[in-house]
């Protein structure tokens, strides 16, 4: 079957087993073509470059995939850019018949296929049926476990450091000088082109050999605005934005999954690195580290006030991470993380009712008061049980001017900037019985 045509095929069933189906017939047929552009369309580390590619009006002679394949390796290694790039695009557009380029080979070059499929739905049929040459690499980075639920990890040495409120970035670095900005779950970030500009620079001025990978965090003014710029569709810049370094490894490791290097050894590579390239820059940085030993009194000290301060300084907690510890794209208890839990009261001042099954009982409590010099004002829709929020619901008029205290993970400033906020914030408990009671 031609390429287009199974694509069509997926598009016209939205049943799981069905797709399987599919895609494992192709597989029986040793489909290598579709497979491979399946792979270009959904290998989060392969990246085109271009954004707008245009939807084919009339019918081409037929384009072979042998060229289409170049046309992606040249756009991926941007040995095609700009105004070039675009060109050989409409040219080989032309040549394509009209179905498979509407249907595959601009899908492809857009990273979206649109069929309702995945790599994870390939890679099960394939790793079900022992296909391991279809198999499909996934993105993926190395992600902490909970504290709270690994305490008895939490002996001997470890590195804290804080726990930025931003958003997680991994920037690919290729000899060439051209840089990639990742999100954990492998989205292409195309809003922080000065910090991509920075790094490039860099490389230009001390050439690297083989590709490198930076693992760190991007932070803006607040958190509300740097999530609206992550999801921006447009390519408007973030100029604020700063980048936090904490870990570095080489790409092919990268995608291996593992990276076997100790993480005090990748600690020492990275600020020998940030030294020669990086450390008279604003916009880029190290995320500090303390090194500490959890098994004497004077290292639980040093973490008690480490984790104080985090909470303080309004970070969104700590890291704790093994000095011996290999990168490895998972989640790992070699990282643990602890976030603090902010507990502040604040007066009602108001009440929303709630939607779908909520419908006719409390929604929200809109609340708002001054903790340690910061005013806050925010809504508090979690927290509450069923039955409080029918009891709440019936007696709503005799909650105004009531104290409550309001859990929350970390303190960010509101979306208008004027006020502060917090993330997460769920109802713990009134504090009195009558107006402004706090008890």
């Amino acid at each position: 079957m031609e390429t287009f045509k199974i694509i069509q095929e997926l598009e016209l069933t939205s049943s799981r087993l069905s797709k399987e189906q599919i895609i494992l017939d192709e597989m029986k047929n040793n489909n290598e073509i579709f497979f491979k552009g399946m792979e270009l369309a959904y290998n989060k580390l392969i990246t085109f470059g271009v954004k707008k590619i245009p939807n084919s009006e009339e019918n081409g002679e037929g384009l072979p995939w042998d060229n289409f394949f170049k046309l992606s390796q040249d756009l991926s290694s941007r040995k095609l850019t700009g105004h070039a790039a675009r060109d050989k695009i409409l040219e080989i557009m032309n040549k394509s018949s009209k179905d498979e380029w509407n249907f595959f080979y601009k899908r492809i070059l857009q990273k979206d296929m649109r069929c309702g499929l995945s790599e994870k739905t390939i890679n099960n049929v394939a790793k079900k049926n022992n296909f391991d040459q279809f198999l499909i690499p996934v993105f993926a980075c190395q992600l902490a476990q909970d504290s709270d639920s690994h305490k008895k990890k939490l002996t001997g040495k470890k590195f804290l450091e804080v726990k930025l409120d931003g958003v997680r970035v991994i920037s690919v670095l290729y000899p060439d000088g051209r840089v990639d900005f990742f999100s954990r779950n492998g989205k292409e970030l195309v809003n922080f082109r000065n910090l991509q500009n920075e790094l490039s620079k860099c490389i230009k001025t001390n050439p690297i050999n083989s590709a490198i990978v930076l693992d760190g965090e991007v932070v803006s003014k607040n958190f509300q605005e740097l999530m609206k710029q992550i999801h921006r569709k447009s390519t408007v810049q973030n100029d604020d934005a700063t980048l936090y370094l904490f870990d570095i490894l080489t790409f092919e490791n990268f995608k291996s999954g593992i990276e076997k290097k100790k993480y005090f050894e990748r600690i020492k590579h990275l600020e020998n690195w940030f030294d020669r390239n990086m450390r008279t820059l604003d916009k880029i940085k190290l995320i500090e580290k303390s090194l500490v030993d959890l098994d004497t009194d004077d290292g639980k000290n040093i973490f008690k006030q480490f984790n104080t301060k985090a909470i303080i300084d309004g970070y969104e907690g700590i890291m704790i991470k093994d000095p011996d510890s290999y990168y490895e794209c998972k989640r790992s208890t070699t990282w643990l993380k602890l976030k603090p839990v902010i507990e502040i009261s604040l007066e009602v001042t108001n009440f929303e009712e709630g939607t779908g099954r909520n419908k006719g009982k409390l929604g929200a409590l809109i609340a708002e008061g001054e903790e340690d010099g910061k005013f806050f004002k925010l809504n508090i829709g979690s927290g509450f049980s069923d039955k409080q929020r029918e009891d709440f619901w019936q007696g709503r008029r005799n909650l105004i001017g009531k104290i409550i205290e309001v859990r929350a993970d970390s303190i960010s400033k509101s979306q208008e900037g004027e006020n502060w906020s917090l993330r997460f914030p769920r109802f713990k408990c009134f504090r009195g019985f009558n107006e402004n009671e706090k008890i």
